[in-house]
């Protein structure tokens, strides 16, 4: 698939531009964190950079991202229309976790109720809406989630296409993640 590799291919360079991409819902931030651990290469969540207060977009947004990826080393989810063609330009590794649909909506769905209940904080004073508007609101976490399960399905297998040095590596399951995570655990800095 248009050079694209699995967990079982070597991990033959050194990952130091890495994005995270993923459906809502698969564990792109989890496995971002992870990576980052991982390699001890400089975060940031981009949800934090793109959702304001009143979960309005900031103004800074693309400014923002364009300064945290002009570094020599991070790693960063790959979303949001505005930056991706920037991060995957940028970036050295893709790594996609392509789990299946009905695994990341029930993730999804978990997480939405547990941080709805917890009245958790997410970005800059925002929390989950309340589990009811899922019927109401067409934006809902959860109605997105549903709306763009499929949406890496085209997009991701292209990417080398457009950037010939960007590795991408498909995950298919935690288990496959895990294993890939403990491959870069094994590479010399």
């Amino acid at each position: 698939m248009n050079g694209v590799l699995s967990v079982n291919d070597p991990i033959d360079w050194n990952p130091r531009r890495v994005t995270v991409a993923g459906a809502t819902g698969a564990g792109k931030t989890t496995l971002a964190n992870r990576i980052a651990q991982r390699l001890d290469l400089p975060r940031v969540e981009i949800d934090s950079l793109y959702h304001g207060p009143a979960w309005q977009p900031r103004p800074t947004f693309v400014a923002d991202v364009e300064a945290f990826i002009a570094g020599p080393e991070w790693v960063i989810e790959w979303q949001y229309r505005l930056v991706r063609e920037r991060i995957a330009a940028r970036a050295d590794t893709l790594v996609w976790l392509d789990l299946p649909t009905f695994v990341t909506l029930s993730q999804l769905t978990r997480r939405t109720v547990r941080r709805r209940l917890r009245k958790q904080e997410l970005w800059n004073g925002n929390v989950e809406a309340p589990l009811h508007t899922v019927f109401t609101d067409p934006e809902h976490i959860i109605r997105w989630g549903i709306r763009t399960r499929n949406a890496l399905r085209d997009l991701v297998p292209t990417l080398r296409t457009m950037h010939p040095h960007l590795r991408v590596v498909r995950l298919r399951s935690h288990a496959e993640a895990n294993q890939w995570l403990g491959e870069l655990g094994t590479l010399v800095r």
